[in-house]
């Protein structure tokens, strides 16, 4: 059995000969054998930089394909929202978001001609843009947490409904055929053997578990990921705590005021992964959760609890970094980098298998096509870099590997010695960022950040889309600051 076990997990990595064969003899299905190519090993170690998208004036902090793979969605400092024909290199069209600072995340809503985008952004703003039949676009405050708001999460497979998550700690439900928002939860830390409302969890992150949408997961400024149902979210009403059905945190972070969660991401088979600032990535199993209330779980029955698969050799520490799967059947886990790199491991065993260089300072977004071997990630530097299996021959790992995983491990460590509060680290990593662009002023106040009561029915009639029908940049955006929490 355990023979059988190593063997199919080995094939999950490899396709060749035989499987050619079987293809053209009608044994193997077309789309099971296009499957099984995506994620051989050999075509993720032949994945090269194919393309470099130009046209942003600030970093790049979201991109997306839509749902056809065709056309990829990016975001950046500079408000601006670009659609893009990424095998073409070009281009497509470009409008101002109606956002006031960074723009976090863009994404195409399923089922909508790629007409309708919703964001959110460093203003705590979430938007709705419709790209209208005569070219131009209406975009619509939909809600406003209070601070950033840094992802959203799409509802599978819905062209109306999705979620929000802020640094409030708040949680909001969208549904966009009534333009309504309904603030869901919010997420509060653990103090003693309750949650308690004093202090609330600020939100890096949301995902949706694919094969049961009921499920949503949060991770923020503590460890746990935290994951509950749509149908018995509610909380309490006595004591007004929310109400998750599991917890997922490595034992050994438990209890560590020091580690936050970046980046979440659910696997086709509905395995959570979880990365740490300044520590690693952990993919759990469903039976590995610590239940409704971890502080009710006893070291004894935590220590019986199965170890997740580890994922190292990156470093996390000057951004909100995503995580994500790769591969038809999500077979590799993918990463940025503060050294500026992309690693790629397998997800089972954790094994290394394919280092690309894809920014001068740091790598944060990673977005994997549709159905294809194709990654977009995106960093500091003002472009969206394309990866295809291009290369002519086998890219082998650098020569140095091991030194680049060692200088990121040693830094890490070094880091973890140094106490320090959240406000402090927050300042840190903004005076960081203005030596990657010194003569760069930032333009944001505090009242960027902090929400307001505002009126929610905020209407701009945007000009005509930019289009573009060559490759030339843009030239007459202003330059901004990346903001780095």
């Amino acid at each position: 059995m355990e023979g059988r076990r190593v063997k199919k997990e080995a094939q999950l990595y490899q396709c060749g000969v035989e499987e050619i064969w079987q293809r053209q003899t009608g044994q193997l299905h077309p789309r099971a054998f296009a499957r099984q190519m995506g994620g051989s090993q050999d075509l993720i170690r032949h994945l090269e930089l194919y393309a470099k998208l130009e046209a942003h004036d600030g970093c790049v902090n979201t991109v997306q394909f839509n749902p056809t793979g065709n056309i990829l969605v990016s975001g950046s400092d500079d408000k601006q929202i670009i659609f893009w024909d990424w095998d073409a290199k070009t281009k497509l069209f470009s409008f101002p978001s109606g956002h006031g600072s960074n723009v976090f995340q863009a994404r195409i809503m399923p089922f909508t001609d790629d007409r309708s985008v919703v964001t959110c952004a460093a203003d705590g703003q979430v938007r709705h843009a419709q790209i209208l039949e005569n070219g131009q676009v209406e975009t619509k405050r939909l809600a406003k947490h209070r601070g950033r708001t840094h992802k959203l999460a799409i509802e599978p497979g819905s062209p109306h409904v999705f979620y929000s998550c802020g640094e409030d700690g708040a949680v909001q439900h969208f549904d966009l055929r009534s333009h309504t928002a309904t603030k869901l939860l919010t997420c509060h830390t653990f103090v003693g053997n309750k949650s308690q409302s004093i202090e609330h969890v600020r939100l890096n992150a949301i995902v949706i578990d694919p094969r049961n949408p009921y499920y949503f997961a949060i991770g923020g400024s503590d460890e746990y990921a935290r994951v509950y149902d749509i149908r018995s979210y509610h909380q309490d009403s006595s004591t007004n705590h929310d109400c998750p059905v599991d917890f997922f945190s490595p034992q050994h972070l438990i209890d560590n005021d020091h580690v936050n969660i970046t980046g979440l991401a659910y696997s086709n088979q509905g395995e959570l992964l979880v990365s740490y600032n300044d520590e690693l990535i952990y993919l759990f199993q469903k039976e590995m959760g610590l239940g409704p209330n971890p502080k009710s779980v006893s070291v004894e029955a935590r220590n019986e609890l199965e170890v997740p698969q580890v994922y190292k050799g990156h470093r996390n520490a000057q951004t909100v970094k995503g995580v994500n799967f790769f591969g038809p059947n999500t077979e590799y886990v993918v990463s940025g980098s503060d050294c500026g790199r992309i690693f790629i491991w397998k997800k089972k065993g954790a094994e290394l298998v394919h280092l690309m260089k894809g920014d001068q300072h740091v790598v944060n977004c990673l977005e994997p096509h549709p159905y294809a071997t194709i990654l977009a990630t995106s960093g500091l530097e003002k472009n969206v870099k394309i990866w295809a299996p291009t290369a002519e021959q086998l890219i082998s790992l650098p020569d140095n590997v091991e030194e680049i995983m060692e200088a990121n491990k040693q830094d890490r460590e070094d880091r973890s010695r140094i106490s320090l509060t959240p406000d402090v680290i927050m300042r840190v990593l903004r005076l960081q960022r203005r030596q990657y662009q010194p003569n760069v002023e930032s333009r944001y106040s505090r009242a960027d950040f902090e929400g307001e009561d505002d009126d929610v029915d905020e209407y701009v009639l945007l000009e005509p889309l930019q289009r573009d029908d060559s490759s030339d940049d843009d030239g007459n955006l202003n330059s901004q600051e990346c903001i780095i929490s």
